[in-house]
Order: structure tokens, then C-alpha cells, then sequence
């Protein structure tokens, strides 16, 4: 049965459901959907089966994103064929990064489809919901919503401010876009050049999380620390200062940050690390090769020696300080020597967590038509060796944390009555036996056991509940 939204002035509610891929910059906007559809009475649903609006927020990063996407639309056509058979109506939706490269392709091949919107525009989803009702109620064929254009104004000029409803841990764009053009990579042509949202746009959605129990935020963009928002005086910051301001916000404990690009590390974000215990000390940092000649080849627009200065830079700020990063190996070109020097890089700077991938062309990159393609069972073996030595420098990481002490945020209930699960300064999953704890709590854990994946602790005697709140902070305009 149909019910009313929570504040029971909507129409009554329809079922949604968004079905992410790729990135947290993807999940974030999963989320903003689903909120500018609320106030047109749309309640998240299980499955696409018994949907009214499907969204496949997509993400073009991976190999054959395109053909899975496909893929999936094929499975939704025979649900949309079946619920209409039914008297019941289901729009399909295509957004994020491979909907604004294949545009109007899309229509073309899969024109049940009835909206294709890319990352930039669904700030306008609800007028293109209704626009997409109308064309299905008046019979209209091959008419679907095409909404790919990079917008003049700002999206986030038009979303409401993103609220929280449950969870400790929350997701917070401040930058979008990206002007480096790496040769192997698609996102300046899907997500646009490069924007910063204003400061105090940013931090309002801030303080509205914290207040809903928020106490750890992730702030999210494609090139995240090159941020230049703009503040109250009109002045321009970067992240490091983003970062105090936001540090200023009496309840949140835990700042972090991703992904940045080692060109962008600037002098005031190295000092923010050195400054502020909100500014949580695990990084990523993606460097993809250790060869000099590929990261040229891939405009990456730095070096091995400079990105190993920046380490040791940051390390010399915060000397706790971990890093994860990205590694692309087969990129064209790429020979033995090449691939020796990325495992010198990874030897030198001892990662704790990384991710790892073969190369794989996307149509339009200027990668995709280079000589030298190198050899799949090449890639496979170049990338076993690279995970070798990557799963030990983790395991290592996690193996030096037993017998330490490390404040744990608790983000969900264990598996059995008073276990809670949290993280752990570098991101770890920690499981403690915590039975006078709850959710959102913080609390110092001994940390006693180890797994390929998680560690296990103990709260410190005496230990009591340390919740949401702390002294109050004087906030700066």
C-alpha cells in the first residue's frame, strides 16, 4: 500500500531504486538523486522490479563499462515490458560517466531507455521524471530525455542542503571535474573541467550532517586537493584551509579526504596534516607508475623523485602519516624496466592499502591509439608480481598495529550482541566487544588480533562512552 512522505505533505510515495558503480563521487551523487526525487514522492525500493524510476548511475573507469551498462538495460527492458503488461509504468534512467559519453548513442541503441543524463545535470532530475511520464502517457516513441550538456550554472546551486539520516560516516563533494587530460583516462571529457564549490556552501552542508549525527566526513572530488572555493570574503582557499575551517565544527571528529593528485599537494594542505588531529593521517595518493618515461607518456605531469619528495614531505609534517595509492601496469610502451622501476617505487614508499589495475583503452583517449600495446598475458603477469608485493606491504601494515593502541569511530553493530564494528585512524575495520558502547561512539581499542582484511581489539579499563559531542569551538565566517 501506498504511504505518505514523512512529513506527510508529498504525494504519495512511488519506489526508486539507483543502482551504483564506480567511484564515492558516484555514490554521493546516488544519494543527491534520491533526494531531489523525494519531494516528488519517491521512497527507496529493494530491487528494480517493483521500481517506478530504475537509475543506473554509471561509471566509465572500468574495462567494457559501456557493454555492462548495456547489459544491465537489456535485464531492465524485460522488467519495463513485464510491469507494463501489468498497467504499471517504469522509467529508466541512464546517469553519471558513461551516459554523458555515449549521449544520444544510447537513444539510439537502447530507446526504451527514457532518460540519459550525465553527472553534471541532475540537479534537473524531477523535471525530467515528469517530462519522461508525459511522453509515456501520451504514447510518444524514441522521444527520450537527453540532458548531457555541461550546464552554465552550478549543481549545486539548485540541491537542497544534503542531510544525513542514519550513520556516522557521510560523504561530502567540494570539487568536481579535472584539467590534467591523462592520456589513459576519461573523466575530463565526462565530468568537465575542473570546479570548486564555495566555502560556505560547503560548509553548511557540513555543520546540517554533523547535526544529524554525522562524525566522520570523506571529501570527495575527482582532483580533491586542487579545491579553490571561494569564501565569505571572496578569497580564494585551498583544501588545507577548507580543512581547518571545516575542523571548526564542534561534533565532527574525523576529517579525510580523496583522491588527490601529487601535482596539487600544496605547502598549506602539508601543514594541515601536521596541525590538525581531525585531519585523519591516511592519504591516498595515486601515482599509477614509478617509471618516469611512462608517467610522461601518460601526462601525468610529475616524477618518481618529486612524488617521492612529497612523501617524504608530508611524512616529515606527520610522521604517522599512511598512504594507498593507484598503479596502472601494461600501460602502452610500458617494458621490463619500466615495470621494475614501479616495484622499486612501492619498495621505497611501503604502502598501506592499493589498487592495482591492468591497463585497458578508452575510446577518445590519446592512450588508445599509442604503438607498443602490450601483451594481456604480459599485463597479467606484470600485475600478479605487483600485487604480491603489494598484499605484503598491507599485511605488514596491519601486523605492526597489533599490540598498539588507536581510537576506533563505531560505525555498525557485529555480528554478535555488544560487538561493534568501526575504523580505525587508517581506515581500518576494527571489531570490539563493547556492550556499554553504541554507534557514533568513539572509544581507545587495544588492538590484540589481525586479519587479511580487519583487526580485532579490546576496550582500554576503564574506558567510558565518548559520544558526538565536544567542547564548543569558537566558528569562524
Amino acid at each position: 500500500m501506498a504511504t505518505n512522505l514523512a512529513d506527510g505533505l508529498g504525494p504519495l510515495a512511488k519506489k526508486l531504486f539507483i543502482k551504483t558503480y564506480g567511484c564515492q563521487m558516484n555514490v554521493y551523487d546516488s544519494a543527491r538523486m534520491a533526494e531531489v526525487l523525494a519531494p516528488l514522492g519517491y521512497a527507496p525500493g529493494e530491487g528494480p522490479e517493483d521500481a517506478d524510476v530504475v537509475i543506473l548511475n554509471t561509471c566509465h573507469i572500468r574495462e567494457k563499462a559501456s557493454d555492462k551498462v548495456y547489459s544491465e538495460l537489456g535485464r531492465l527492458r524485460l522488467i519495463k515490458d513485464q510491469r507494463a503488461e501489468d498497467g504499471q509504468q517504469t522509467v529508466i534512467a541512464v546517469a553519471g560517466c558513461v551516459a554523458q559519453a555515449e549521449g544520444e548513442e544510447m537513444l539510439r541503441r537502447a530507446p526504451y531507455v527514457d532518460i540519459v543524463l550525465g553527472p553534471q545535470t541532475y540537479h534537473r532530475l524531477p523535471e525530467m521524471v515528469a517530462r519522461a511520464h508525459r511522453a509515456s502517457q501520451s504514447g510518444e516513441r524514441g522521444g527520450g530525455v537527453l540532458e548531457t550538456e555541461f550546464p552554465i550554472e552550478s549543481k549545486f546551486d539548485h540541491l537542497p542542503l544534503q542531510r544525513q539520516e542514519s550513520g556516522v560516516s557521510a560523504f561530502l563533494s567540494i570539487q568536481e571535474g579535472c584539467d590534467k587530460f591523462c592520456t589513459f583516462c576519461v573523466v575530463p571529457y565526462t565530468r568537465g573541467a575542473e570546479f570548486s564549490r564555495p566555502v560556505m556552501q560547503i560548509v553548511a552542508e557540513a555543520e546540517a550532517l554533523v547535526a544529524g549525527g554525522v562524525r566522520e566526513l570523506t571529501l570527495l572530488g575527482q582532483n580533491v586537493n586542487a579545491y579553490h572555493g571561494l569564501n565569505a570574503e571572496g578569497r580564494e582557499i585551498g583544501l588545507g584551509s577548507l580543512a581547518r575551517r571545516l575542523a571548526e565544527i564542534n561534533g565532527l571528529a574525523r576529517i579525510r579526504y580523496t583522491t588527490s593528485h601529487p601535482r596539487d599537494v600544496d605547502d598549506d594542505l602539508i601543514a594541515a596534516h601536521g596541525d590538525l588531529p581531525e585531519l585523519m593521517p591516511y592519504l591516498h595518493l595515486p601515482v599509477q607508475s614509478g617509471s618516469d618515461r611512462i608517467l610522461e607518456a601518460m601526462n601525468r605531469g610529475h616524477d618518481a623523485e618529486s612524488y617521492l619528495r612529497t612523501i617524504d614531505r608530508l611524512r616529515a609534517a606527520r610522521p604517522d602519516l599512511a598512504f594507498s595509492c593507484d598503479f596502472i601496469v601494461g600501460f602502452p610502451g610500458e617494458s621490463d624496466a619500466d615495470f621494475e622501476a614501479t616495484l622499486d617505487l612501492i619498495r621505497t614508499v611501503e604502502y598501506a592499502q592499493a589498487y592495482s589495475f591492468k591497463y585497458s583503452s578508452r575510446p577518445g583517449t590519446p592512450a588508445a591509439g599509442m604503438p607498443r600495446q602490450v601483451p594481456e598475458d604480459v599485463k597479467d603477469a606484470r600485475l600478479a608480481r605487483l600485487q604480491a608485493l603489494l598484499m605484503e606491504q598491507m599485511t605488514a601494515f596491519n601486523e605492526a598495529s597489533l599490540g598498539t593502541t588507536c581510537d576506533v569511530l563505531f560505525e555498525r553493530p557485529g555480528r554478535h550482541s555488544g560487538q561493534l564494528v568501526g575504523r580505525s585512524p587508517y581506515n581500518q575495520a576494527v571489531h570490539v566487544d563493547a556492550p556499554g558502547h553504541a554507534v557514533g561512539d568513539m572509544a581507545t581499542v587495544f588492538i590484540e588480533t589481525c586479519k587479511s582484511h580487519s583487526l580485532g581489539g579490546r576496550l582500554l579499563e576503564g574506558d567510558r562512552p565518548e559520544s558526538g559531542a565536544r567542547d564548543e569551538k569558537r566558528l569562524s565566517a
